[in-house]
């Protein structure tokens, strides 16, 4: 292993995250907000010339293997997130720590559950930090570090196979770090054209970063507690549709379109499959809720929004959808678990994943007819490797036995079926919102214990990193094993 390159590699999310944290901080300054301000920034210089003093040589040896990638990713999200949450209790807009701890941890994993009960009540500065670690974490912490320091190596692709949700990472061009700054440029582009929108439907200009950046990590951080409904705009709740269902997209399909190569994106198997299931789900919730609203446009208006922020894992609400039947409820729990497109900001098991598994056990059970028939899974008409459907085969296995014991801890609580394994879903796809009056839209995760916090902060980087990574760092043969 290179601890010297993994040891940079730390040191350089840290100033990294030091300088982002000068942004709120600036902000706070705009809205007169100076205690805040001087608090926060006394903690972002800190922690920039700590990663600055500790960078200032290169190792000698920059490759990164395999390993060395998982185990920089599982240590950097947490160390992340600990950092993040510093501003948070520093400043008292969080008194406990372990709920400065989940709050920062929900945020840079873009899931959007929240200790908060009265978010009106926080200062600008601190509601931006909140909402910004949702964009930084969207695309991934350490790709954009990639992004914007010389991370070489010949191996560095490992560390974006570990930080970018889905089966598998493809290069957009040949280095790692051009594929990352390709990335971002996609994401800012798409990011600055939302807030553009929602300003032209009369959203002031903070509220409108703010959401942008929470749509654009699919996290649903909002600055109001009744979240994006509390606009009551058709246009609004549209244009936030719209750009959730784009940032559940995987992001090498708009690389393709900036190519011009729509021909290949309308081949895409997990895209089309991606806005069938949107499609459906918002007829039929939308039927089934139809007579709360007795209007064809309000149904399907907040239908299409809770569809697209549930499969997205977004999580924002413009309706209580706690409120809607229980068909509609349990179509939304289902989008939950299946998720949005690999490659993109999204959370869940993945679509191309679920395209993969139905495809084998179709293969399986017509060789149990046909034993001697010879198929392969196939995949955008491409076949897809044994060793690929292993791997999705083992994520899942481990993925619903990890749900069934955080279950187990979280029941400690004492709460209702509902809220337990609701919490614990919501949380290991990164979605936001669970079911029930307690995790609900308009609930919140402030009654849990400080250890159920705990461990649906761990299923929140868990479902982040896709699994791997975080149990890595947990494994001590691994760390002699090479590979």
């Amino acid at each position: 292993m290179n601890y010297e390159m993994m040891k940079y590699v730390l040191m350089s999310i840290c100033k990294i995250e030091g300088l982002l944290l000068l942004i709120p901080v600036f902000v706070s300054v705009i809205y007169k907000e100076y205690q805040i301000a001087g608090k926060m920034a006394i903690v972002a210089i800190a922690f920039a010339l700590i990663g600055m003093v500790f960078t200032r040589k290169k190792p000698r040896k920059i490759d990164i293997f395999a390993k060395d990638g998982l185990i920089i990713v599982g240590i950097t999200w947490i160390i992340f997130s600990i950092i993040g949450a510093i501003p948070f209790y520093v400043t008292g807009s969080i008194p406990s720590f372990i709920d400065a701890f989940f709050e920062t941890v929900s945020g840079f994993t873009t899931t959007g559950s929240t200790i908060l009960t009265d978010i009106e009540s926080l200062s600008k500065g601190i509601l931006f930090w909140r909402a910004f670690t949702h964009w930084i974490g969207g695309m991934g912490v350490l790709v954009f570090v990639m992004a914007i320091i010389p991370l070489a190596g010949r191996n560095s692709m490992s560390i974006m196979k570990a930080e970018v949700p889905g089966p598998t990472v493809d290069k957009l061009v040949p280095k790692a770090k051009q594929t990352a700054k390709l990335l971002y440029i996609i994401y800012i582009g798409l990011t600055g054209l939302e807030v553009v929108l929602l300003m032209i439907g009369k959203m002031p200009l903070y509220d409108s970063v703010v959401h942008a950046f929470a749509t654009a990590g699919t996290g649903g951080f909002s600055i109001k507690s009744a979240s994006v409904g509390y606009y009551q705009s058709a246009y609004i709740d549209w244009v936030v549709t719209i750009f959730m269902v784009l940032f559940g997209i995987n992001f090498n399909l708009f690389y393709l379109a900036i190519l011009n190569k729509f021909n290949r994106i309308a081949r895409s198997e997990e895209l089309r499959v991606y806005l069938a299931i949107i499609v459906v789900s918002t007829l039929l919730i939308s039927i089934n809720v139809y007579s709360m609203y007795n209007s064809i446009s309000d149904s399907i208006r907040y239908s299409a929004f809770q569809v697209a922020s549930i499969i997205t894992t977004t999580g924002f609400m413009n309706t209580d959808f706690n409120l809607w039947p229980q068909f509609s409820k349990s179509i939304l729990l289902i989008l939950m678990i299946v998720g949005a497109c690999a490659g993109s900001t999204g959370g869940g098991v993945k679509v191309s994943r679920i395209i993969i598994i139905a495809k084998h056990m179709r293969i399986e059970l017509k060789k149990i007819i046909h034993p001697r028939s010879v198929s392969n899974v196939k995949v955008d008409g491409k076949i897809v490797e044994n060793n690929v459907i292993r791997s999705v085969s083992g994520y899942i296995m481990i993925y619903f036995m990890l749900i069934l014991f955080s279950f187990l801890l979280i029941s400690i609580n004492g709460f209702d079926f509902e809220t337990s394994i609701t919490s614990v879903i919501t949380c290991i796809n990164n979605v936001g919102p669970g079911l029930g009056s307690l995790v609900g839209p308009i609930g919140s995760f402030s009654m849990f214990s400080d250890f159920s916090k705990i461990v649906l902060s761990i299923d929140m980087l868990l479902g982040r990193l896709e699994i791997f990574p975080i149990l890595i760092l947990f494994s001590p043969r691994i760390y002699k094993r090479r590979f």
